[in-house]
């Protein structure tokens, strides 16, 4: 794994991000499935209201996703995915000043999402789908680069690895190229090592525990933990009671040098961002 060089502004669309410090990113499905807030967020005024919400919450993105990606999940169409997403970025992109990124992996949705104002393409799937590289390409758009084997309906079936962060820093190092191959280059691309995705308690914790290792690759990190199913293992605790393990989660993350923290409860989660800066800028 080699390392880049590059600058800590990454343009979003008609916004910059600057990756110098830690950033809150607030989840916004819009499915009526995912898996700790399915269908409270489909209709478009909900969303919107909550989209603000995370805003002033400190959230300085809003991820948007109209497929559920949790273990066992069930394939939406191009078009279903489309209806339900589409109007929603319209909407926040016309109303908040906020950094949409858009969790998807279909090709007419980056397009199409792209030109009614999105920001960031967020693809679980590393755009291995058919002309989802191409489609991102034409974007112009950054790219959130997700470790994941197989989909998300067995990705759970029996995970295995002989080392799980040199090979998680393997299959990203080789999308990253496959990215390059088709015009996006390295300064457009953010890396997720896919907690939770194709990976037991224990490899988890252990990409966890390493994480610092994928700096490598020379891009920075976005790590979404939240409510995950890593935490309720290890701590013993049902969706709702999730919390606390989460924001030990992601004060370790940015700890180790994550730049962007995917969270259902940004305002825990932004004031774990603050006081962690407030004491590492001190004298």
């Amino acid at each position: 794994m080699t390392s880049v060089q590059s600058s800590t502004r990454l343009p979003c669309g008609n916004r910059v991000l600057d990756l110098a410090q830690t950033h809150v990113m607030g989840i916004l499905n819009v499915t009526p499935d995912s898996f700790s807030d399915g269908g409270r967020y489909s209709q478009l005024d909900a969303a919107l209201r909550h989209a603000e919400a995370m805003m002033v919450a400190g959230a300085t993105l809003i991820d948007i996703g109209g497929e559920s990606t949790r273990p066992g999940a069930r394939a939406v169409s191009p078009l279903e995915e489309l209806e339900r997403v589409a109007p929603i970025v319209e909407c926040i992109h016309r109303e908040l000043d906020v950094i949409i990124s858009v969790d998807t992996s279909t090709p007419a949705v980056m397009r199409e999402t792209a030109r009614l104002g999105a920001g960031l393409i967020n693809d679980v799937r590393s755009l291995r789908r058919d002309g989802a590289l191409d489609a991102a390409a034409a974007t112009g758009l950054p790219v959130c680069l997700m470790h994941m084997l197989g989909e998300p309906g067995d990705m759970q079936d029996n995970p295995q690895y002989q080392n799980v962060t040199k090979e998680v820093g393997e299959f990203l190092a080789e999308r990253m190229v496959q990215c390059a191959s088709v015009g996006i280059p390295a300064e457009r691309i953010i890396l997720d090592p896919g907690f939770g995705f194709a990976k037991t308690l224990q490899h988890n914790l252990s990409l966890f525990k390493h994480m610092e290792a994928l700096h490598a690759l020379g891009r920075p990190l976005l790590v979404g933990v939240s409510r995950k199913s890593m935490i309720g293992q290890a701590l013993n605790r049902p969706v709702g009671e999730r919390l606390h393990g989460g924001l030990a989660l992601a004060a370790l993350a940015s700890i180790k040098g994550a730049r962007i923290l995917r969270v259902h409860d940004v305002a825990e989660t932004v004031d774990v961002v603050r006081m962690i800066a407030a004491v590492e800028s001190a004298e």
